[in-house]
């Protein structure tokens, strides 16, 4: 073998061309309140729309059991996330706790999981983005454009946002968290004091034969309702993606992910409860613009556009944050190798735009496929939407595996933050995620998504199995996991160099340096 190769754990390492890295740098530009911005931005959109559908599955008092058991699941998964992240401060993020865990399969199962959650999730942001824009334009200006006009409007706009500096996106980040925070405080204060909440109208959906008002459906929907709940949390997993844009990861990752799952858990009972006592549990089941249905019933329609700018502010917020985590997750991938090393590419910003193109390419053409099948209400769009939830569901699973894995295989490993759940935290997040995991594989309705994903998997398994595993290299993500835990901090070793060379010369030895 020659000496600039490297083959363990079934893959082969090379050395890096001359400048690799320095092609490939991010800038440290985020404290603890950009990447709370980050966190509560990709999720806040969760707050307007999607959620809802959970109450048509399993009424208002099986949703209420969902959002509980989901709270768990965050806590356990947020902490276990963060223990992770600050051992290893780098931007792989899942596919770094997973490649660290269970070897490079390990880590490219996670990685692609969360490739296809993101780029999943912005697709559907943009879709519903596109028709609140159209209505405002429409209203106001008397301008309404066809759906794929906004579609390349909304992904040219925040790819250019998300392109023009780690700054800019935090800043924007922090700016319309607050402000979508402001809407939903505004709707809370209007629907307690205009006297438009009914603590009855949580219960008007009328109960199967021998159930409850409570339970209209139940036990087993609350199973249903579960993916739907998701989406007042889905997104605030991605603050490790930041670890290499952040002043101080070790420290503002697990401060900045408890200030924004608090956040997000105050707006979503504010919503639940009273977006739903507003319109009535049975018409929040089959809302399109539950928010927005709720400021129509309190208001009227008379400030139709002024609302839908409301719920777009919610959109685009997470928008930019989703957009940053595909972005960084593909990113980290190809740095590595997993993808064509080309998406990896920086340029002199700092930012990884060559992924945000690509993951942008993928979701329109997602969304083409949506509206030749019948958009948002045929069967393409729910395809989109579950797969988003699917992917999530398994990344998540995978990163509580890889922390119980972690705290066995690297005992001594560097661990500046400790989960203070420890493993029943990460046990608690696993069992419900695998829970959701079997409501998509009893329920029908999220069966074609099953189906999607297992074929974008089985081609991405092939690709690399055939020949993306020979030609990968000793990124901060590799070099933690090859050297058994010892390197891999790029904030303080640098990127390849003296490191690199060392692991290379390891010929023979397994990843615990035997």
């Amino acid at each position: 073998m020659a000496k600039d190769t490297l083959k363990v754990s079934g893959v082969t390492y090379t050395t890096a061309e001359s400048g690799y890295f320095e092609k490939r740098r991010l800038k440290r530009a985020a404290g603890v309140w950009g990447l709370w911005g980050l966190a509560v931005g990709a999720v806040i959109s969760g707050d307007f729309s999607g959620w809802n559908f959970g109450i048509d599955a399993a009424g208002f008092g099986g949703m209420l059991i969902a959002f509980a058991i989901l709270v768990v699941m965050y806590y356990g998964l947020i902490f276990s996330i963060g223990e992770m992240a600050a051992a290893m401060p780098h931007t792989g993020g899942a596919y770094s706790f997973g490649r660290a865990a269970m070897g490079p399969w390990g880590g490219f199962v996670t990685g692609l999981a969360e490739t296809v959650e993101y780029v999943a999730t912005t697709a559907v942001i943009v879709f519903f983005s596109a028709s609140y824009a159209d209505g405002i334009t429409s209203e106001l200006l008397g301008l309404s454009l066809p759906s794929w006009v906004w579609w390349i409007i909304l992904y040219a706009v925040f790819i250019g946002l998300n392109s023009a500096g780690a700054a800019i996106s935090f800043k924007f980040a922090i700016v319309v968290s607050i402000i979508s925070i402001g809407i939903i405080l505004l709707f809370s204060a209007m629907a307690v004091f205009s006297g438009s909440f009914s603590w009855e109208a949580l219960w008007d959906i009328e109960p199967a034969a021998g159930q409850t008002v409570f339970l209209p459906n139940g036990v087993l929907p609350i199973l249903f309702a579960m993916p739907f709940a998701m989406w007042f949390f889905l997104g605030i997993e991605e603050l490790p993606l930041a670890a290499e844009e952040s002043h101080d990861p070790v420290r503002d990752i697990p401060r900045a992910g408890l200030w924004a799952r608090g956040t997000l858990i105050i707006t979503g009972l504010l919503v639940l409860f009273l977006n739903t006592g507003v319109i009535g549990a049975e018409a929040m089941g089959t809302a399109g613009e539950p928010l927005l249905d709720g400021f129509r019933a309190i208001v009227g329609d008379q400030l139709a556009a002024v609302l839908a700018l409301f719920a777009l502010i919610g959109l685009l917020a997470s928008l930019q944050g989703i957009m940053f985590a595909y972005g960084r997750n593909m990113y980290s991938l190809s740095r590595a190798g997993y993808y064509p090393k080309f998406l990896s590419l920086t340029g002199k910003r700092h930012t990884p735009w060559v992924a945000l193109l690509a993951g942008a390419l993928i979701g329109f053409v997602a969304l083409i496929i949506v509206d030749l099948a019948g958009g948002a209400e045929g069967v393409a769009g729910a395809i989109v939407l579950n797969i988003a939830v699917w992917g999530a569901v398994l990344a998540y699973f995978m990163q509580m595996v890889s922390f119980l894995v972690l705290r066995k295989k690297y005992p001594r490993a560097s661990r500046p933050y400790r989960s203070p759940w420890g493993l029943f935290g990460a046990w608690a997040a696993a069992v419900i995620a695998a829970l959701i995991f079997v409501g998509f594989l009893l329920n029908a309705t999220f069966q074609p998504a099953i189906i999607a994903i297992v074929i974008v998997y089985v081609i991405a398994l092939l690709v690399f199995g055939l020949y993306g595993r020979h030609h990968l290299v000793l990124s901060p993500e590799e070099e933690y996991a090859v050297s058994g835990g010892l390197h891999g901090d790029p904030q303080r070793e640098g990127y390849g160099g003296a490191v690199e060379e060392e692991l290379l010369a390891m010929d023979g030895m397994d990843e615990s340096g035997k």
